[in-house]
């Protein structure tokens, strides 16, 4: 028997924050500068929907560790400034969360920190206080179910109750991994391919997100 879904949790970056753009953009800029020439699709396919320390070891393995914690270093100060310039929530997510009425929370690969600034710039830190989960609290980021685990058992929900909103490929894996049902959002720049699977559906607009999930 499927169990009724008592529990949302969202991604944050790309599903709540459109700064997935941002980071990408910046990313590029950086490869560049310190001699890792990458395209929007291959940041897209190595970096989106993974913490910063798996982000920091590609780069180390590629670069050096130097050149890793420069890389590290100048990302922070780029992504903060590009946030501050022009960061907006995700075109229908505030819509969305107001037709929500299942309890939600956010499990993201962001920090804490990272977490504040870009809810904070947005609006919508108030929204999930006391409900914000990073993979910094987990032994091992998305692809791993951990982090989704740990959420649900923060909210006191089972995890075949708990639906996932994602927009990253390591992200619905790790959704399937931890048993979880979720909504692959292809409105950013993962492609709609990159995110299909078991217990998937592929969702374009934000505003239907609550139509879905009813339905489901």
């Amino acid at each position: 028997m499927i169990k009724p879904i008592e529990l949302g949790i969202f991604d944050c970056d790309g599903v709540l924050v459109d700064s997935e753009r941002i980071a990408a953009r910046v990313q590029v800029a950086l490869g560049a500068e310190l001699g890792w020439p990458l395209t929007e699709d291959e940041v897209v396919d190595r970096f989106i929907g993974r913490s910063h320390a798996a982000i920091r070891e590609q780069v180390a393995a590629r670069l050096g560790e130097d050149a890793a914690a420069t890389w590290s270093e100048r990302f922070e100060q780029l992504h903060r400034e590009a946030v501050d310039a022009d960061l907006a929530p995700v075109e229908g997510l505030p819509e969305a969360l107001d037709a929500l009425t299942l309890p939600t929370c956010i499990a993201s690969s962001g920090s804490h920190d990272k977490m504040r600034h870009t809810l904070g710039r947005t609006g919508l830190y108030e929204r999930f206080a006391g409900r914000i989960f990073s993979a910094t609290e987990v032994s091992h980021g998305k692809p791993a179910p951990d982090l989704f685990l740990h959420a649900a058992r923060q909210m006191g929900v089972e995890p075949a109750a708990g639906v996932v909103v994602e927009d990253s490929q390591p992200g619905v894996r790790a959704a399937r991994a931890a048993g979880m049902r979720s909504f692959g959002y292809a409105g950013g720049l993962t492609p709609a391919v990159r995110l299909e699977g078991p217990d998937t559906v592929i969702l374009y607009d934000m505003r239907k997100l609550p139509m879905l999930i009813a339905a489901r």
